[in-house]
């Protein structure tokens, strides 16, 4: 008798310890579940705290020097344009997609910046053909004159607008200065923490939205300041340009070859910075050999119909709104006969995309010329 009962408990207790273990097991699973759960959170609360931090302390350029806030733009746009346009302020200054759709029905956009360099205008044509293939992409040549890194100012108005991607990647290393680091484009708060002491009210109005300061790409200006007299260029010891100048370009053409996009190559009618005889027969030479169109606007600034002391409002280096929308006119037509683009007026959705940009248009156009009135001074 007693023998079974010993026999009975053994066997309850085996039965017992299984349990037990499971029970011990899932206690554990799940305080281990409780321990990931509050490291992946801690992680995540961290680097969106940096996150942040970061918003929070880059700068917004929404007043001012507003040339930082364009490259950003572009990513909320719908990418089935016609034409992009690529390069420096004489692109993105002079030429109104506004015009080119109402009176051509060409959908265009800037992708313009502050002294865009060429590596950098190369990069951004690469990232955009990853978005949407355009009929025609015109490039401005004046950033040909350069041929190495020029500041940090200027490659931040360009860099940290663009999203993260390997074409950023090689567009940062191929601009930085000897000062500048690979990890501070990568993690903008290392550069800009410095900015925590110096916020402004515009680093928290617009943390998480920003307002648009430009049309499709153009940055418009109203007011007026006639040019003097007509620049002459100071002798150069060499016209060539650089042959890294001349590699990018031979990789913008080729990329656009490839992706069945016709390149069009453009000098502004900006009178500063000069622009020589000996740099444009190089250009010419050039869309000759690989069969591009090549338009300099500084020879016919008469058929355009420019006036340098109306349609400028810096002396002559960009041009503002009416001298924009002549230039833009001339150029539509060329664009719509001799490159073939017809007008996509009549697309319901593209349309009413229209209606309100242009409505957004010509009320800028109108708060510009009543603050002239008032004040003066833009």
């Amino acid at each position: 008798m007693k023998s079974n009962i010993k026999d009975n408990r053994k066997t309850k207790q085996k039965d017992i310890e299984p349990k037990q273990s499971k029970l011990n097991k899932i206690k554990w699973k799940k305080i281990k579940s409780k321990q990931i759960f509050a490291a992946i959170l801690s992680i995540v609360l961290v680097l969106s705290g940096l996150w942040l931090i970061q918003a929070l302390v880059m700068p917004k350029y929404m007043h001012g020097i507003v040339e930082g806030a364009m490259i950003a733009e572009y990513y909320k746009e719908d990418k089935n344009h016609d034409v992009i346009f690529i390069g420096d302020c004489e692109l993105y200054e002079n030429i109104s997609p506004a015009v080119l759709w109402e009176e051509y029905g060409i959908n265009s956009y800037i992708r313009g910046s502050a002294q865009q360099l060429i590596w950098q205008s190369y990069y951004l044509m690469e990232e955009t053909f990853r978005y949407e293939k355009p009929k025609v992409v015109v490039f401005n040549v004046l950033s040909m004159q350069y041929h190495t890194p020029q500041s940090e100012a200027y490659n931040r108005m360009t860099l940290d607008g663009m999203r993260f991607s390997f074409s950023k990647i090689k567009a940062i290393q191929a601009s930085m200065t000897e000062e500048e680091h690979l990890i501070e484009y990568i993690f903008p708060i290392l550069r800009y923490h410095s900015r925590i002491s110096e916020l402004e009210k515009d680093d928290f109005t617009y943390l998480f939205h920003k307002d648009k300061v430009t049309h499709n790409g153009y940055y418009m200006r109203v007011d007026v300041k006639a040019a003097g007299t007509v620049p002459k260029g100071r002798p150069l010891g060499d016209y060539s340009f650089d042959k890294l100048a001349y590699e990018y370009l031979d990789k913008m053409t080729a990329l656009c070859k490839e992706n069945g996009v016709e390149l069009v190559l453009v000098k502004a009618p900006s009178l500063y910075p000069y622009w020589y005889e000996e740099w444009d027969r190089q250009m010419v030479d050039y869309a000759d050999r690989h069969n591009l169109k090549y338009y300099n606007f500084l020879d016919v600034t008469e058929e355009i119909g420019l006036d340098f002391q109306t349609d400028t409002y810096d002396g002559g280096l960009h041009l503002n709104l009416s001298g924009a929308e002549k230039l833009s006119r001339y150029f539509g037509e060329i664009l719509q006969k001799e490159c073939h683009l017809p007008s996509r007026q009549g697309e319901k959705k593209l349309e009413e995309s229209w209606e309100k940009k242009l409505e957004l248009y010509y009320e800028e156009k109108k708060t510009q010329e009543e603050q002239l009135s008032q004040d003066n001074n833009l």
